[in-house]
């Protein structure tokens, strides 16, 4: 492969976001391909690889448009000046080369916020001004010449993305994330017990995880209201401004004794290895890392149809679907999960899921398709 100078766009890179983990997985995968990496960025908050060219572009914002558009504008400026042989955003900027639609379909999300929203408030939310401009950019940047292909993290995303905006398929490449699978492993017995008396769990009790910030969209509400009728546990792993609504809802079910709220965590598998299984009955999401890595530790998922993820999902065998707020079908399917998930053929059939998911095979597909772009 010919040496070619390659820019990834992401506003702001913070190392606990899912697209970021993304973009640093990718980066360190691709360092060793002949290649210079570039990354135009707002704000970059992880550590600075030597061989990465880092390209801060910071203008003056006055509020969430202007911050967007100017990023947006200034971006461009940027890439066009460097003359860069591939451009590949993850911010709905039109004229990059590659998209990564790592954030879905706005229109889509939308659309499953508004289930939870009175009438009111529904027409509100499609007349946003935000919410329209993030639109309008969206559909000028796939109707922009410009574009070459479009990664998407699930099939869920690439049929929305063709039925909504009229992008040829052969233009939309499906690359699912990638998972270290030998940093995320299944835990022993023992180290189990550990971590339980660490974080003060009964050595016996059932218990579920649920990891995400913004706990709206990640379907926390739904996920509390599913584990009152049970005897479950549920372990809350990120954060919300609005967290204490969530324990007030937890309080008023009568299961505030059991759903635990962590906060963010820097390092999640210790929280993974205490749990039988992951919770997230998620409105919208694209593909969330947190499966993989739940996964990964051998735990089975309950998850929505609204989540790319579902489709590493085998109902009965590893884990279970749901619609995002079927609170019924959500309680059941926690039911139905092994009381104990260590040994459990469930546990087994997660991790094997995810074993391909690999970040050299991730690697491979990307070099693939800027092989195929460049040629």
């Amino acid at each position: 492969m010919k040496a070619f100078r390659l820019a990834i766009v992401r506003q702001k890179y913070r190392p606990d976001g899912g697209a970021e983990r993304f973009v640093s997985r990718a980066l360190e995968a691709l360092e060793q391909q002949d290649l210079e990496l570039n990354v135009i960025t707002r704000e970059w908050q992880g550590d600075t690889n030597p061989n990465w060219h880092i390209h801060l572009c910071n203008p003056i914002k006055f509020g969430r448009i202007s911050r967007e558009r100017g990023f947006a504008e200034a971006a461009r400026a940027l890439w066009q000046k460097e003359n860069f042989d591939l451009v590949q955003s993850h911010e709905r900027i039109p004229g990059c080369d590659i998209y990564r639609a790592g954030d879905g379909v706005h229109r889509r999300w939308l659309l499953q916020r508004a289930r939870l929203l009175p009438e009111w408030r529904r027409k509100w939310l499609f007349s946003n001004r935000y919410h329209r401009y993030v639109m309008c950019a969206e559909r000028a940047m796939y109707a922009a010449p410009e574009l070459k292909a479009v990664i998407c993290n699930a099939e869920m995303i690439k049929q929305e993305i063709v039925d909504d905006f009229g992008v040829p398929a052969d233009k939309v490449t499906v690359i699912y994330n990638a998972i270290d699978n030998q940093t995320f492993l299944p835990t022993s017995e023992q180290q189990r017990q550990q971590l339980r008396t660490q974080y003060h769990l009964p050595q016996q009790a059932h218990c579920l995880i649920f990891v995400g910030s913004g706990f709206e969209r990640k379907g926390l509400a739904a996920a509390i209201r599913a584990i009152a009728p049970t005897e479950s546990y549920l372990l809350v792993v990120g954060k919300d401004k609005a967290e204490k609504r969530y324990r007030a809802l937890a309080q008023s079910l009568g299961c505030s004794d059991r759903v635990r709220f962590m906060g963010v965590q820097k390092h999640t598998l210790p929280f993974y290895q205490a749990a039988d299984a992951l919770l997230l009955p998620t409105l919208y999401d694209p593909f969330p890392n947190v499966i993989l890595e739940a996964m990964s530790c051998g735990l089975p998922v309950i998850t929505s149809t609204t989540c790319g993820g579902a489709e590493f999902i085998t109902p009965g065998k590893n884990g279970f679907v749901t619609d995002a707020l079927d609170v019924n079908a959500i309680t059941d399917a926690i039911h139905a999960l092994p009381q104990q998930v260590l040994g459990s053929s469930m546990a087994e059939a997660a991790r094997l899921r995810i074993m391909p998911a690999t970040p050299a095979h991730l690697s491979q597909q990307l070099i693939n398709l800027y092989n195929r772009l460049l040629d």
